[in-house]
């Protein structure tokens, strides 16, 4: 089912410590922004809006960098006029699911989503929530009383309504009180609410120590993908040939419809099989007559920006030439700097290689060349 989403992230987060808002910490390596939206989007969002601070508005870009059908839009002072101002940017019908979520709870996941949106066909609207499992005291430094803890639940995000509804019922609430979640205004308006089985990994992060754990499960949340690429092409006519990047100067050239540059196409082609993504030919047709003569440097830069996507980051990559010319061993160096560039990796974690098929084969002809690569890149589970 199609949905909408709204990601508050306008608050400071004042309570996890000194330092940055805590939307804007990093968590495994990635803004805890970025953790929310990846989440949503990949659940199948058809658009997220992203609610920041004003002064976070130049930030978004950077932190969502690769992803698409997002938008940002100014918070308000109170959470509850951040949400009014994300569901303002909404472009969905009024019967259209929306899912209002905190940015602080970083592990949303399509299955949390699927069960939010099955529960609207009960109710107006859906939580996730847990039973509280401690023994409740009042008080301020002495207990005055213990609380009954017997039909009572935490409640987590995302939230799911129909997005009109939602809308009808802020418009009802009160001005002068501040809702301490979005269930609790259907609520108010005379809406059902269902809950549905909450998850521990919807934690919220609150306190430090809540980082530190997040730490550890965004590490358990990730796997290494291994990408194999393969390309060959022919030698023809010409004085240079492209090879990882770098221009040659040769007594031949290489024959193809772009660059013909062996090296990135192989490489471009590791990357996205690492993230089950197709390959070079189904992304860039040799038949269409954009990328005749193309640079391989736009495909090897698509190919980064499809693994960012993902949420995905490329730890290295390993090129291996297979020819008799041009000799590869002077150009090396410039070859390993120039695809670092385009990864956006240090070079220490860029590999060259060059072998020959001592004289067998089409390139031991000198009728061609050869590349193999190979990458490895971590994406969430």
């Amino acid at each position: 089912m199609s949905f909408s989403a709204v990601i508050v992230a306008a608050g400071a987060g004042l309570r996890a410590g000194p330092g940055e808002p805590k939307a804007w910490r990093m968590l495994g390596s990635r803004p805890l922004i970025r953790w929310s939206v990846e989440g949503l989007l990949s659940a199948g969002a058809h658009e997220a809006i992203v609610v920041v601070a004003r002064d976070r508005l130049a930030q978004v870009d950077e932190a969502l960098a690769g992803l698409t059908g997002w938008k940002a839009v100014t918070g308000g002072k109170t959470r509850a006029e951040s949400v009014q101002a994300g569901l303002a940017a909404i472009t969905a019908g009024r019967n259209q699911p929306v899912l209002v979520h905190d940015a602080a709870r970083p592990f949303v996941t399509r299955e949390h989503v699927d069960r939010l949106l099955a529960a609207l066909d009960l109710a107006d609207g859906a939580v996730p929530a847990l039973p509280v499992p401690d023994t409740l005291k009042r008080g301020e430094g002495l207990v005055d009383e213990t609380v009954s803890r017997e039909g009572l639940w935490r409640a987590q995000t995302p939230q799911a309504f129909r997005c009109g509804k939602l809308k009808a019922a802020y418009r009802r609430w009160p001005a002068n009180e501040e809702p301490t979640d979005d269930a609790a205004v259907i609520e108010r308006a005379g809406g059902s609410v269902a809950m549905i089985p909450g998850d521990p990994m919807l934690m919220k992060l609150t306190w430090p120590a809540d980082f530190a754990m997040a730490e550890q499960l965004a590490a358990a949340r990730r796997i290494v993908r291994i990408g194999l690429g393969v390309d060959a092409h022919r030698f023809g006519p010409g004085t240079v040939v492209w090879l990882c990047g770098i221009r040659i100067e040769h007594d031949l050239g290489l024959v193809g419809h772009s660059d013909a540059d062996c090296g990135l196409h192989a490489l471009t082609d590791a990357i996205l099989g690492a993230i089950g993504d197709g390959d070079i030919g189904e992304h860039f047709p040799p038949s269409d007559p954009r990328w005749k003569g193309a640079s391989s440097d736009q495909f090897l830069t698509h190919a980064v920006g499809r693994v960012a996507a993902q949420g995905g980051k490329i730890l290295n990559a390993d090129v291996t030439l297979i020819c008799e010319r041009p000799k590869v061993g002077p150009h090396r160096t410039a070859m390993r700097q120039r695809i670092a560039d385009l990864l956006g990796l240090p070079i220490h974690r860029i590999s060259v290689k060059a072998t020959t098929t001592e004289g067998m084969g089409f390139t031991g002809r000198e009728e061609g060349l050869m590349a193999q690569a190979v990458v490895s890149v971590e994406t969430p589970l």
